[in-house]
């Protein structure tokens, strides 16, 4: 199977039926998609935040990147469940109710489909772990959630190791994602400001582990450390990717804005961290 999460999280294109090609819509039709996810972001799943603060009117955008991410890791992993005839399937969202009951996505096979569609389900509802619709077909198969990792200490930044960035890589690839004040700055300039950031964010992060938030891409663990670029500026502007090259050093080649680091983290868990918001 191809990479799981390419760079399509990485440009931040938040799931539409018509901008992107969706593996979860090729596995079922979807008669109301959006008032099913409003459903599951409002009334079934515990409470947070799927739009980003800069949004002014819902769209849900996080929370769709992640059960289509979610449904794809599942895939790979052979963890989305069919009853014996093939009639109905599900899989676990990953996402709990306020009372930690694991939810749910129900299907049912697609009996009459109209012509030019070719998805074998179609999409019921979410659903409660009690639900008995749930419990009546899947008892004795639940399936399990998505597993992002094997090895937990990869999700703690190990203060021991040395960060080497490729700065060359960083900018070269990456620098519509700066600051727009620095995108036509000086190689020299925007380098001074990238290695003061980053040998700040290090020192902060041999103080504080928390500051590095864990990611899964290209199926493996990184992290998220904030980079600091603009002068005077409480809030980060980018997020530094790395990841252990061997036991005793860290890289980083590549950054993110907070958006796309957001979508990446929410992949694996709820980010915690301060500086990572939606």
């Amino acid at each position: 199977m191809a990479l799981i999460f390419l760079y399509l999280i990485q440009n931040y294109l938040l799931m539409s039926k018509s901008s992107f090609n969706s593996q979860l819509f090729q596995f079922a039709l979807f008669p109301n998609f959006k008032n099913s996810i409003v459903y599951l972001a409002d009334t079934l799943a515990d409470k947070e935040e799927w739009d980003f603060a800069d949004h002014k009117s819902k769209n849900y955008g996080i929370l769709k990147n992640y059960i289509e991410f979610t449904f794809r890791k599942l895939l790979q992993e052979k963890k989305v469940a069919f009853t014996n005839d093939n009639k109905f399937a599900c899989f676990n969202t990953g996402l709990v109710t306020e009372n930690l009951e694991d939810i749910f996505a129900f299907f049912e096979e697609y009996k009459k489909p109209k012509e030019g569609f070719t998805t074998p389900f179609c999409f019921k509802a979410f659903l409660k772990k009690s639900d008995n619709t749930l419990l009546r077909h899947f008892s004795h198969q639940i399936p399990e959630v998505a597993n992002f990792f094997d090895k937990p200490e990869l999700l703690i930044f190990n203060p021991k190791c040395d960060l080497i960035p490729d700065l060359d890589h960083i900018i070269g690839d990456n620098i519509l994602r700066f600051p727009a004040h620095l995108q036509t700055a000086d190689d020299a300039e925007l380098r001074r400001q990238l290695i003061g950031s980053i040998e700040e964010v290090k020192k902060r992060a041999r103080t504080n582990y928390k500051i590095a938030v864990p990611q899964y891409y290209d199926n493996k663990i990184q992290l998220l450390l904030p980079l600091c670029l603009t002068s005077g500026s409480p809030n980060p502007d980018l997020a530094l990717v790395i990841y252990k090259l061997n036991d005793s050093i860290y890289t980083a080649r590549t950054c993110l804005t907070l958006k796309m680091a957001y979508n990446n983290a929410r992949l694996i868990v709820k980010p915690q961290s301060n500086w990572l918001k939606t």
